[in-house]
């Protein structure tokens, strides 16, 4: 049996058989590499051009946060149930951070599965 983590994609471990859907299906994170402790900043992530039919489309995003120095990582942030037809795998969300670490998002397309990606953004301290 395959662990759970082989069975998510991403464009560092895509196969040959998969590696044309790398660019549709990994999540994009839009994010500031650096913010300042407690304050308010905005994390998009997005998927696609994909389609939103019945047969296919992205049906959840999920965020994570692994905050360094923390006993158990990863912190989960969020989790988006997509409708297909009315909805676009594209969300916002406002975030305060206050260590450094890294944001993971994860997606399911109800044809290609599940696909990872990350971001590093450093937390920095004012005074």
């Amino acid at each position: 049996m395959k662990s759970f983590r082989e069975l998510i994609y991403s464009p560092e471990t895509a196969s040959e058989e998969v590696i044309s859907k790398v660019k549709t299906h990994t999540p994009r994170i839009e994010a500031p590499d650096i913010v300042k402790a407690n304050q308010p900043f905005e994390l998009r992530v997005s998927v696609g051009p994909h389609p939103s039919t019945v047969e296919h489309s992205i049906r959840r995003i999920e965020v994570y946060f692994y905050e360094e120095e923390r006993q158990f990582n990863p912190v989960h942030l969020a989790t988006i149930t997509l409708t297909p037809v009315y909805t676009e795998p594209d969300v916002k969300l406002t975030l305060k951070l206050e260590k450094s670490g890294a944001i993971y998002a994860i997606e399911y397309c109800s044809l290609h599965g599940l696909w990872e990606s990350g971001k590093e953004i450093k937390v920095i301290r004012e005074g």
